[in-house]
Formats: C-alpha cells, sequence, structure tokens
C-alpha cells in the first residue's frame, strides 16, 4: 500500500485514498487517511509535521511503564500519552466547530469529536500491536481494545473512561432516547472506511445545515474515494449537484447510483430524474 506524502499534492492524495477505497480490509492506515481527507481542507499545509506526531504518539505509549500490562494498563497508557502528555481533550463547547473534525485542526488544536480523537486512539494502539477497534454506537463514537476473550470500551472524548454496561446504557439513552435499550449491534466493531465516513459525514452535514452544498458535494467526493460503490453517496452527490445546476456531474453520479443500488423505488426515481437532467443537457 502506498504511503502518504509528506506534502500535499491533489493527485497523490486522492491516488492513496483511492487505493485504500479499493483495499478489501475492515483495518487502514487510519490517521494517515484521515490526514488525507484533512488535507483537501488546508492544501497549503505540509503533512510532514502531522505525521511525525502521530509517530510520537505511538512511541510514546510505546515507552510507557504500564503498555505491556493487562486491557486496563492499556488504556491508562493511552489516556496519559495522549490526553495528559500531549493534551487532547474533547471539544464540549465549540462541538460543532468544522476544524473538530479535520484531524490536522485536531493535532494543531489538541482537541476534537469523539470520532476524531478516537482515530487517534485507534493509530496509536495498533503502533503497539494491539488488538482494537471503532463501535458503532449512536451518536457518540467509542473505541474497544481486546485481548483473547478479554473486551474493553473506552470513551476518548469523555477523559478516556472505561465504559461497562451502565455507563453504556446511560449514553445510549441521552443519544438515542429513553425507551431505546442496550443490544450489541449497538456496541460492534465497524470497518475502518465506516469510521472513516463517520468522520467526513460530521463535515458535510454541519455545511448542509449552514447551507454550504457546494463545499459539501467536495466533501462526498473524497467520502467517494474511499467508498466508491456506496449507492448512498452517489444519490447524494447526484442531488446536490442538480440542486446546484451542476448537471453533468449530477447525471454521471445518478448513473453511479443505478449501477450500484439494489432495485427499488430510488432506483425507479433516480432513472427518471437522470433523463430528466439528460434531455436538459441536449
Amino acid at each position: 500500500m502506498s504511503e502518504l506524502p509528506d506534502a500535499f499534492d491533489l493527485e497523490q492524495c486522492t491516488a492513496y485514498l483511492r487505493e485504500l477505497g479499493s483495499a478489501d480490509a475492515p483495518t487502514l492506515p487510519i490517521a494517515e487517511a484521515a490526514l488525507a481527507l484533512a488535507s483537501f481542507e488546508r492544501p497549503r499545509v505540509g503533512l510532514a509535521r502531522y505525521k511525525q506526531h502521530l509517530a510520537s504518539l505511538a512511541r510514546d505509549v510505546g515507552r510507557h511503564t504500564k503498555a505491556s500490562g493487562d486491557l486496563a494498563s492499556r488504556a491508562q497508557a493511552l489516556n496519559d500519552i495522549i490526553l495528559l502528555k500531549h493534551g487532547y481533550s474533547g471539544d464540549e463547547l465549540t462541538y460543532d466547530d468544522l476544524q473538530n473534525a479535520n484531524l490536522m485542526r485536531v493535532v494543531d488544536r489538541r482537541k476534537g469529536l469523539p470520532v476524531a480523537l478516537g482515530i487517534l486512539y485507534l493509530h496509536t494502539a495498533r503502533a503497539q500491536g494491539w488488538d482494537s477497534v471503532g463501535l458503532g454506537f449512536p451518536g457518540h463514537f467509542l473505541i474497544r481494545l481486546a485481548e483473547g476473550p478479554e473486551r474493553l470500551i473506552l470513551d476518548p472524548f469523555h477523559n478516556g473512561k472505561i465504559c461497562d454496561a451502565a455507563t453504556l446504557r446511560e449514553l445510549l439513552k441521552a443519544m438515542a432516547g429513553q425507551e431505546v435499550e442496550l443490544s450489541p449491534e449497538h456496541y460492534g466493531p465497524v470497518p475502518d472506511r465506516e469510521v472513516l465516513l463517520r468522520l467526513q459525514n460530521n463535515i458535510k452535514s454541519r455545511l448542509l445545515q449552514s447551507g454550504r452544498r457546494e463545499h459539501a458535494v467536495r466533501v462526498v467526493e473524497t467520502m467517494l474515494l474511499l467508498a466508491p460503490t456506496m449507492p448512498s453517496l452517489w444519490q447524494e452527490a447526484g442531488m446536490l449537484n442538480a440542486a446546484l445546476g451542476n448537471l453533468r456531474a449530477a447525471s454521471a453520479a445518478l448513473e453511479q447510483f443505478i449501477i450500484h443500488a439494489p432495485d427499488g423505488m430510488s432506483r425507479h426515481q433516480a432513472a427518471a430524474m437522470l433523463q430528466q437532467l439528460k434531455s436538459k443537457l441536449n
């Protein structure tokens, strides 16, 4: 697999993400991929120092006295290095700031969203050879460390807190409603690609909320580099481009949606919309 370049190069970063998008693996170089995504928003800023910082996190945890201990000791090593030594924290005051989902700015500011901090935890844990994954918990990103049959769930945003069943239940009800009951599907592992898409989705949704559709389309395009066969992304790219008057781009996106989507009402509606767009182009 190719390495992330030290300086932003549009073609190289695009090719890097496209290569990750074609990889058939549950784990990816997740922090480097997040830096590549971030670099599209900050093309004039070099990547070398961010890559060096990732290496420093990994090296510092490896030197920690508790790095070779049980899962609780490993969690403490991660928290001591990432939170205490390097000063990271969850940004509760300006949670919706777009910078909180851009890993370059997260490193600069030492604060971010749960998923951004989680990516730093995953990168650093895996550099030690530890089994670590992101979880599909609704509304709040968590990670899991494992060793054989043992499991430990961490909340990077809330000071690296270890989450037991009662904590997960309380968090779930806060995020999804009091009527929702905790089940294994709420804390199941997700592939790294989904974690990275979740990161980008935070940016995209905030852009759409503020009416910045043109910028949101560009974010969707980066997501498609990682997930080139995901129908919902092609559909969204088509609809956004159509709304912006980018008819050729909208047509191309809807064609891809029709190729990748299962047969159903949405697919038929997209086909009808595609015909309308093509008639306007002729």
